[in-house]
């Protein structure tokens, strides 16, 4: 079913419409044959990157589209829908060129920006590691100061893109300060002494690799450093609020597949003599599974016109992921209740589209420190 979005230009529906002509022609007949045999769509992404999607949301003088966040997560949405990897994989990508775009110095935005949002590169965000995951304050990666830059040693952990990627966005430490000694910095994957872990096996989301990033002796010069020593906890977690708005919009867009699956389903499955969709005990079950949707889009819907308007956005921001990925996870769930049998086999996108939700739950920080991020913000003192 095609969704009906309130969007706040022409321009933005003309971009939806494209972004539908892509997905029609290039995204979502792979989908299931990418999946089952686990292969990452990378000529996807470069696609999407000449039509303006990897870029969305940047400014036009370094090759972006310009767009308002509201806009750049419906295309998310769309792309989820089709295929999560696709969607997932623009998402990270855009959180991934967040730290240059909004803390590099002016040169290296000139300099890097209009490969990674252009379609040229792919990106990839490094900040947890095998032992700290929730607790990203604690990471060990270390970036000791050498010959005027950087000699970085560590293991970086769960990297959506990682062995893939053409760059990667480097959470590491540069002094023993807690949150204080956390420091961002620009990787290229050529770098000398980088190299990864085999792929994550994973129950769902096979065609976006997963893997670990390993750094020894990794030299960097001091231009790799984004924002000032120090600084790169607070980069880290303002990444991280976007990040969150594009894992509900995944959300959104998954949950809204497993409906319209269910749906059609309902409408020409026939039992006694009758639609199953005509039974009133599954009719309920859809409409409860359409409202959960249609709150989960308004939620992150809104916690983006807050960053529009640069308002703080962040405890919406974790509702929203919080919200999106716990409804996508039973929508999913009861989509392949409907189809029965039919459900749990691997003819029809319901098992794997119920599989992929939970993963959704879990990533950008999973749904109980979601929690934490917003019993904090209202039990603080003003």
């Amino acid at each position: 079913m095609t969704v009906d979005r309130a969007l706040p230009t022409p321009e933005a529906h003309d971009l939806l419409d494209l972004v539908r002509e892509i997905i029609t022609k290039d995204v979502a007949p792979r989908a299931a044959g990418d999946e089952a045999d686990g292969r990452f769509p990378r000529e996807v992404f470069t696609t999407l990157g000449r039509a303006g999607l990897l870029g969305l949301p940047y400014p036009e003088e370094h090759g972006g589209a310009a767009q308002p966040y509201e806009v750049y997560l419906q295309v998310v949405e769309e792309l989820a829908g089709a295929f999560l990897a696709v969607g997932l994989g623009v998402s990270v990508h855009t959180l991934s060129s967040f730290p240059l775009a909004a803390y590099g110095a002016q040169d290296r935005r000139a300099d890097l920006l209009p490969a990674m949002i252009g379609g040229e590169l792919l990106g990839a965000y490094c900040l947890s590691e095998p032992q700290s995951g929730s607790d990203a304050a604690a990471l060990t990666t270390r970036a000791q100061a050498a010959d005027g830059g950087y000699v970085v040693d560590g293991v970086k952990a769960w990297t959506t893109h990682g062995g893939v990627a053409d760059f990667y966005t480097l959470m590491a430490r540069t002094s023993g300060d807690g949150a204080r000694g956390i420091s961002c910095f620009h990787v290229p994957a050529d770098t000398p002494g980088l190299s990864f872990g085999r792929p994550e096996r994973k129950m769902g989301m096979r065609s976006s690799p997963t893997a670990q990033v390993r750094l020894d002796g990794v030299r960097l010069g001091p231009e790799a450093l984004i924002g000032g020593e120090g600084e790169g906890f607070r980069i880290a977690m303002a990444a991280l609020d976007g990040g969150r708005l594009g894992i509900a919009a995944c959300a959104v867009g998954v949950a809204q597949a497993a409906l319209d699956t269910a749906v059609s389903y309902a409408r020409e499955r026939r039992q006694f003599g009758r639609r199953i969709a005509d039974f009133q005990g599954l009719g309920f079950l859809l409409a409860d599974m359409a409202t959960q949707i249609a709150a989960a889009r308004s939620l992150y819907l809104d916690a983006a016109r807050l960053r529009d308007a640069g308002r703080p956005y962040g405890t919406r921001a974790a509702m929203a992921k919080l919200f999106a990925t716990d409804a996508a996870m039973k929508i999913t769930t009861d989509a392949v209740q409907v189809l029965g049998g039919y459900g749990y086999v691997e003819d029809f996108p319901a098992e794997r589209l119920m599989r992929e939700a939970k993963v959704l739950q879990i990533v950008e920080g999973t749904n109980q420190i979601q929690r934490v991020v917003i019993s904090r913000a209202l039990t603080k003192e003003s």
